[in-house]
């Protein structure tokens, strides 16, 4: 059952992508330290958790791995940069394959209940309560490229330059590493003639909705598709409501929801 349940949360396609973006473990010559874990164990755990939202502690003993230890791995992952890293990897399989759509990219957000910590703020939308925010920007068919995290209160405006200036250098299919899609599509929450300015300037074609003149019928024919990815990525249950304390560990389980968001696709192509 541990074995079939593994396979399905870290197919082996995923961790031949991982494993290689891992940290080394280096001993030390004079003994002690951290002691070699089953890096596979310790990364199918982590991807429990964000699947199931189960807390750390709960963490079934089937995965060969303590809860504590996962979380320190966990951890140490988050601040080398190992979730953006893996979700690059997915883009450039994908960008190789031409499965990217780069005629546009969507911009949106949503909030989340936050029980604390770095990057929450009063949702407005929420009575004022505790809450996080997170901000998805993805390709025209609504696989995400950059994913953020600010507090509830932060106007979704103020994430709309960092995201774009966000987007990776991808593989393509033929030619150079490609990053700059033609079209920028968003809501009216997003709209300021300096965004126009700011797109023109940089030779992207703005399509964002001006209050009082676009319809919501004409704007939903896109719209869809980037509430398509928040809804795949809230299917990840860890990002429902928000249980970290800091602000790096959720960006960190929203990186990999995106990564694995993409991969599905990616093994869809395979089958």
């Amino acid at each position: 059952m541990r074995a079939d349940l593994s396979r399905r949360l870290v197919p082996d396609e995923l961790w031949e992508l991982t494993a290689p973006l891992l940290p080394r473990f280096n001993s030390r010559p004079q003994g002690g330290g951290t002691a070699p874990v089953d890096e596979r164990a310790v990364f199918t755990a982590v991807v429990y958790v964000l699947t199931s939202g189960c807390a750390w502690r709960y963490l079934p003993e089937s995965f060969g791995v303590s809860p504590a230890t996962a979380h320190r791995r966990f951890s140490a992952w988050t601040e080398v940069g190992l979730w953006r890293r893996l979700h690059r990897a997915v883009l450039d399989e994908l960008g190789a394959r031409g499965e990217l759509d780069w005629s546009s990219a969507i911009v949106d957000a949503a909030s989340v209940r936050a029980r604390g910590g770095s990057l929450t703020g009063p949702n407005p939308v929420d009575r004022g309560k505790k809450g996080s925010k997170l901000h998805v920007l993805s390709e025209a068919q609504g696989l995400p490229l950059v994913v953020a995290v600010s507090g509830a209160n932060l106007h979704d405006s103020q994430a709309f330059k960092p995201l774009i200036l966000g987007i990776p250098a991808v593989r393509s299919r033929r030619g150079p590493r490609r990053r700059r899609p033609v079209k920028i599509r968003a809501d009216k929450a997003y709209h300021s003639a300096e965004h126009l300015r700011w797109l023109r300037h940089r030779n992207l074609v703005p399509r964002i909705a001006r209050p009082g003149i676009e319809s919501g019928e004409r704007l939903g024919r896109h719209r869809w598709k980037i509430e398509r990815s928040i809804a795949w990525l809230f299917g990840y249950r860890r990002l429902t409501i928000r249980y970290e304390r800091k602000g790096s560990h959720f960006l960190a389980f929203l990186g990999l929801a995106a990564a694995l968001t993409c991969y599905k696709r990616l093994a869809k192509l395979a089958t």
